[in-house]
């Protein structure tokens, strides 16, 4: 299902408004709402340098793989699927099974966000492995 023209989905909105940096939410989400303007924004995700510092929960580097990746997004409330903002057309725009998104993206160095719980739970795929990291806000 294409993604409407004039506005990116809820989700979207809700990811960017909570973990991109202020200064660049509005040009976030109008490159996502328009398809021909889209992958502007999904070509920086590989070295993505928009992401909101403050949010970031890095990984150890001994729990980066698929398997430890799940468990600790489901530990932080994260459910069966997640909507993914990628790099690859494949699966950019897509909701997907949590494992099979995590499947496609860790460790292949495509730039991806997957959006776990709207605005509250994300995980960030870029190029290397010190990219990998987890974006999470407080529970209000």
């Amino acid at each position: 299902m294409p993604l409407p023209e004039s506005a990116p989905s809820a989700e979207e909105e809700a990811l960017v408004r909570s973990f991109v940096v202020a200064a660049k939410q509005a040009r976030w989400i109008d490159f996502l709402a328009h398809p021909k303007r889209r992958g502007k924004a999904t070509a920086t995700l590989a070295h993505c340098r928009d992401l909101d510092r403050r949010w970031v929960v890095g990984l150890p580097r001994d729990r980066q793989d698929v398997d430890a990746i799940e468990r600790a997004l489901r530990s932080r409330g994260a459910g069966d699927t997640c909507h993914v903002i990628s790099e690859s057309p494949e699966i950019d725009g897509r909701r997907l099974p949590l494992p099979e998104a995590l499947g496609v993206v860790v460790g292949f160095g495509l730039g991806t966000l997957l959006s776990c719980v709207p605005g509250k739970l994300a995980y960030f795929e870029g190029e290397g492995p010190s990219d990998r990291c987890i974006l999470a806000r407080p529970s209000a």
